[in-house]
């Protein structure tokens, strides 16, 4: 019984160290996206805009900002899970009509474990997991709202230029509060500019962390205040004006070889 019991124990040791092993296997990046053969239009910089926010724009597309109908943004990076830390690759993807779709893969020697998609339509939140689907509840539809437009100030601001409900509010050298429509009314978000960059650093919201939540919760880049950064997102592409599909019956982007999105 005791040889049985050393035998198991070291079992378990060689399976933690190969899953040890496994979960610092990156996986291989989404192929890449197909780009538009034509020039894309291009606008002029808005007159008017807080001095931080003018320095952004100008930081992040020169003299002049290109008209943005879509935007797909890729990368991988990792997620915790169960208190593990996953690697992860991901696909975000956003058009006009504000309406995105997330595609998550958490991986284990490159090969994904847990695929999660989510969509926001129509003001309309609903995300898909491997054990289930959740949608219609009114305080995720909330803060999906907030989200999409935190990752358009973060990584896709051309398109906040085409809504014409979006203000720009001055607050100082580095802050600015960005003004943005949802179900209930206004919304504000406060951006916080790098100072030597010039670029998005911080996006803050207040959202609801659950639906049973009756008051908001501080957000800060997808991590709620008082709670540990639970992903990291190391951004490796970002396409303009690709053809996007956002609807609920629009397959992930889970092969690795798949050139639609």
């Amino acid at each position: 019984m005791k040889k049985a019991t050393i035998n198991v124990g070291g079992l378990l040791v060689q399976l933690a160290g190969l899953a040890w092993v496994g979960l610092r296997v990156r996986p291989a990046p989404f192929a890449p996206v197909d780009r538009q053969p034509e020039p894309a239009q291009s606008i002029a910089l808005p007159e008017g805009l807080p001095a931080p926010v003018e320095r952004y724009y100008r930081a992040t597309y020169g003299e002049r900002v290109p008209a943005v109908n879509s935007g797909v943004v890729s990368g991988r990076g990792t997620m915790r899970l169960f208190g593990i830390m996953f690697p992860l690759r991901f696909r975000f993807m956003h058009e006009a009509g504000r309406n995105f779709r997330s595609y998550f893969e958490l991986t284990m020697f490159g090969r994904p474990v847990m695929k999660v998609n989510e969509h926001y339509r129509d003001d309309k939140f609903r995300q898909e997991l491997p054990f289930g689907v959740e949608e219609g509840e009114p305080k995720n539809d909330h803060s999906a709202a907030l989200r999409m437009w935190s990752e358009w100030a973060l990584w896709l601001p051309a398109m906040l230029l085409r809504e014409p409900d979006v203000r720009w509010v001055p607050v100082d050298d580095t802050m600015a509060l960005l003004t943005v429509p949802t179900q209930e009314g206004e919304e504000h978000l406060v951006v916080r500019f790098d100072p030597a960059t010039g670029k998005a650093q911080h996006v803050e919201a207040m959202k609801y962390k659950h639906p049973a939540d009756t008051a908001k919760t501080l957000w800060v880049n997808a991590v709620w205040f008082g709670d540990m950064p639970w992903a990291s997102f190391d951004i490796e592409d970002v396409t303009l004006n690709a053809e996007v599909d956002t609807s609920v019956d629009a397959k992930g982007a889970q092969a690795q070889g798949e050139r639609r999105v």
